[in-house]
């Protein structure tokens, strides 16, 4: 269905991989204004299209390759795209976001999403192009790693784009990652679903150009945007200066660096794997996603080879997090995971608890804290699921089950939780438990900038600020990602003279003191986003979709399409058996004292999770009233 939005191409395909069959699927323009892309219209096509209970490894399982309507425009970190589907790992709504190229190469093909159905009887992989899609085969790229495929694919068809899976996504490993030039769509296990279907990878190839509604205004703009990036100390400074691993020294100062499985939030060999270390001593070049100003990605050496550097989830996982100070031998297992296609995340946590299992005698595994020389063997086991792999392969959920420790078991509805310790900051523990699709530190808010990491920040303690922090955060980095852009562009909305109040202790404090108990205006902002009818110079994203699509944008009508996204991911959960239940940490993050002495340094769960259920206008067992769906359009679904 053509649509009267510039940004958009306006056409989506359907592909059945079981019967070949290639036809159109409409997509509606008021479900563009109310869900804008990425993730959230992902989930509204899966709402219709998925029966409730489907296997996530079956055939009727279907895989949504979606875009949004800055992809490929040109703007400052829009190179982004998502990959959706029931989630294998979790049972719940599945999606990951990356900043390789193959959304822009989507869009050249005059596309803004595929949905793949069925399963193929052999291994095939999809040619999209102008002219539509082809299904070919893929017997000869089976077995080969990430690298190599998409090597070969280039080798086929010369210039394009590219998402494929390796073996870890073959061997339907829980945590498969499908990866598009070197970054990747890691969380809750999308390249166990392309596995499942016998689907080996995807290459664009397309010259389409994209038609903007006020094109001359919104390369104004795109540049105003790319010198704010460039000028601000986060985007401009802090980030391609040490990537995201200049956090991992700061949040070991303030507790939230998870140390030994979770059990500690400090580690004393913590400047021996971070960003400032890696800057001084291993940096080879800055790297980044076609159209990012910010270059953030790291180089390095393996084997005297330039390769993709780590980012900080896998230098804190299977760093401090295992006990292990070798940044060298990080490195190596970094790229090893990323030609298996596995996540570094889900597969860093799996091991610290592994390991923990094996100490307690719960689980003889041959992993052990502070123990290096089989890592690249056990993760070789994971993604063809051999020995103890094919056990780590199902996940720390799985483990639990089989093993025991489901009190220190790091997982929220079944994914495994990103590297930061919740008991030193409360409100990304609450962020952890509420997110829609696991205990993942964008889907919960990100509220540690806030708490640890930022310039200013909150008491990280303080719990009954937290739940309208969270909500806040929750819904305005799920707008900025269903937009099209990259997350990091939220980093300048903490004004840039913020990053020097750090230098006066009592301005900090006092700055510090404001925000943790500004709570009741932030509730007051959450009741009535609709006062908001502007547009805000720190957050450019909204007069971008403006100049874009010709479609009417404010902050207030922003921070709903993240409010109602965030409660249509909810619904799907709820009808997948999901709920309130599942809202919860694990006994050793709301039991046991982070600090000795210090009562506060457990998550509050019981004091925070009513009132954020009340500010998103649930009831008290976490449903969406029939009041707020009303509000939100979601009522007639």
């Amino acid at each position: 269905m053509a649509s009267r939005y510039r940004g958009y191409t306006g056409r989506l395909l359907q592909v059945d991989l079981g019967t070949g069959r290639v036809s159109e699927y409409l997509v509606s323009d008021e479900d563009r204004e109310r869900f804008l892309g990425g993730r959230f219209l992902s989930t509204r096509i899966l709402w219709d299209v998925l029966p409730p209970g489907v296997d996530p490894m079956s055939p009727e399982n279907v895989l949504v390759v979606m875009t949004a309507p800055l992809t490929g425009t040109g703007g400052p970190c829009t190179s982004r795209f998502d990959i959706s589907a029931k989630s294998p790992l979790t049972g719940a709504i599945g999606h990951s976001n990356s900043g390789g190229n193959f959304g822009i190469y989507l869009k050249r093909c005059g596309l803004d999403g595929l949905l793949v159905r069925g399963r193929a009887s052999k291994p095939v992989y999809l040619l999209v192009e102008e002219s539509g899609v082809q299904i070919r085969d893929a017997s000869g790229l089976w077995g080969m790693d990430t690298e190599r495929t998409q090597h070969e694919l280039m080798e086929l068809h010369g210039k394009g784009g590219t998402i494929v899976i390796g073996p870890a996504g073959e061997n339907l490993v829980k945590y498969a990652a499908i990866v598009s030039q070197e970054r990747l769509h890691g969380r809750t296990g999308m390249g166990a679903v392309m596995g499942s279907k016998n689907l080996k990878g995807m290459v664009a190839v397309g010259n389409a150009k994209m038609e903007l509604d006020r094109p001359a205004e919104y390369r104004d703009l795109v540049k105003k945007w790319t010198r704010m990036l460039k000028e601000h100390p986060a985007t401009g400074e802090a980030a391609p200066r040490y990537g995201t691993a200049g956090f991992l020294t700061a949040l070991s100062v303030r507790n939230t660096l998870p140390t030994r499985n979770f059990s500690a939030g400090s580690y004393r060999d913590a400047a021996l794997i971070g960003g400032e270390r890696l800057a001084e001593e291993f940096l080879v070049k800055n790297t980044g996603c076609l159209s990012c100003p910010i270059r953030c990605g790291r180089v390095v050496l393996v084997d005297g080879r330039e390769v993709k550097g780590p980012e900080y989830e896998i230098l804190c996982l299977l760093g401090s997090n295992m006990l292990i100070n070798d940044m060298e031998a990080i490195f190596r297992w970094n790229y090893e995971l990323d030609l298996l296609g596995m996540d570094s995340i889900s597969t860093g946590a799996i091991m610290g608890f592994a390991a923990e299992l094996n100490e307690r005698g719960l689980w003889k595994n041959g992993i052990e804290f502070g123990k290096k020389d089989n890592i690249s063997e056990v993760l070789r086991s994971i993604a063809y699921r051999e020995g103890i792999g094919a056990d780590l392969a199902e996940g720390v959920r799985f483990l639990a089950a089989k093993y025991g420790g489901e009190e220190f078991a790091p997982h929220v509805k079944g994914l495994e939780m990103a590297a930061y310790e919740p008991r030193g900051a409360v409100g990304h523990g609450l962020g952890y438990a509420t997110a829609s699709r696991g205990a993942c530190h964008l889907d919960g808010g990100y509220l540690i900038y806030f708490e640890a990491t930022g310039p200013v920040t909150l008491d990280p303690f303080h719990y009954r600020s937290k739940p309208g922090w969270v909500v806040l955060d929750q819904n305005l980095l799920a707008a900025i990602s269903a937009g099209g852009n990259c997350l990091f562009t939220s980093w300048t909305f903490v004004p840039a003279i913020a990053y020097r109040v750090p230098g006066s202790r009592l301005l900090s404090s006092i700055i510090t003191w404001i925000l943790t108990h500004s709570w009741a205006l932030i509730d007051m902002l959450l009741k009535f986003p609709a006062i908001m009818k502007l547009h805000l110079p720190m957050l450019p994203h909204t007069r971008a979709i403006e100049y874009a699509t010709g479609m009417k944008m404010d902050f207030g009508k922003y921070f709903r399409v993240g409010e109602r996204g965030y409660t249509l991911e909810r619904m799907f959960n709820l009808r997948e058996g999901i709920g309130a239940e599942q809202d919860r940490l694990p006994k050793r993050f709301t039991d046991e004292r982070l600090i000795p002495g210090k009562k506060e340094s457990v998550v509050p769960m019981g004091k925070m999770l009513p009132k954020y259920y009340r500010l998103r206008g649930w009831d008290a067992s976490g449903r969406p009233t029939a009041k707020t769906l009303r509000k939100l359009g979601l009522d007639g679904l």
